[in-house]
This record gives structure tokens, C-alpha cells and sequence, in this order.
């Protein structure tokens, strides 16, 4: 598992944490039951508080994307097909978001973003 931390982006450390394991979960590189690092093991190697990785894998087990066994660690928990849907919804939303405001930009109609987005399927 690789988790890289950008000083830069402005989001919370602990987001950014949660957020690269989760894509990690959802894309099926991290497999079910496997073994997510320990959570002071992670804060050692990242080079941050104990805390911020704590508070990142509640808000995973919280959301349902891993689990912990009390004396044994954190696992990847079974993908739930009903949440990886929501989640790859809520990115497709995302995305649908910057297209619109980037067309807004360029003047584009919405029949023509529709047909832009029928063009794209066909390849």
C-alpha cells in the first residue's frame, strides 16, 4: 500500500490519507481481509501524528471500508457492490460538475456536452 501526503493541496492530512485508501479498496488493489498497516506503523513511515492516521482509519471503518479486530489490526472489510457504487457515483458527480462548469465557460450548449459525451462512448 502506498500512501503519498501533498503539503500543498490544502486538504487535511487525514483526508488525504482516507481518500487514497479508498480509491485503493474501491479499485480492488487492496484485496478483502488484507491486512492494512498498523496505525502507528503508518503515522512512523508518514511522518505524521499517530492521531491523524487514527482519525483516518475511524472515518474507513465508520464509512464501512475497513474493519478492526481489537488486538489484531485493521483489515480491508468485503466490498459492499451497493457502497462502491455510491462512491464511483459521487466521482462520476464530481466530474460531471467541472464538465459543466468548464463548457459554461466556453459557451457550449447542453445538447452539445451531449453529444460530446455520446462521441466519447462510441470509442
Amino acid at each position: 500500500m502506498q500512501i503519498l501526503i501533498d503539503n500543498k493541496s490544502g486538504a487535511p492530512i487525514y483526508d488525504q490519507i482516507y481518500s487514497q485508501i479508498r480509491d485503493q479498496i474501491i479499485s480492488g488493489a487492496l484485496k478483502e481481509n488484507q491486512a492494512l498497516p498498523s496505525i502507528r506503523g503508518l503515522a512512523k513511515d508518514l511522518r505524521i501524528s499517530f492521531i491523524t492516521t487514527k482519525r483516518a482509519y475511524d472515518e474507513l471503518e465508520k464509512d464501512g471500508f475497513i474493519y478492526a479486530l481489537p488486538a489484531k489490526g485493521c483489515y480491508v472489510a468485503p466490498r459492499n457492490m451497493e457502497l462502491v457504487r455510491e462512491e464511483l457515483l459521487k466521482k462520476i458527480e464530481g466530474h460531471i460538475e467541472q464538465i459543466v462548469q468548464l463548457a459554461s465557460a466556453c459557451g457550449l450548449t447542453g445538447d452539445e456536452i451531449i453529444s460530446m459525451i455520446k462521441f466519447s462512448l462510441e470509442e
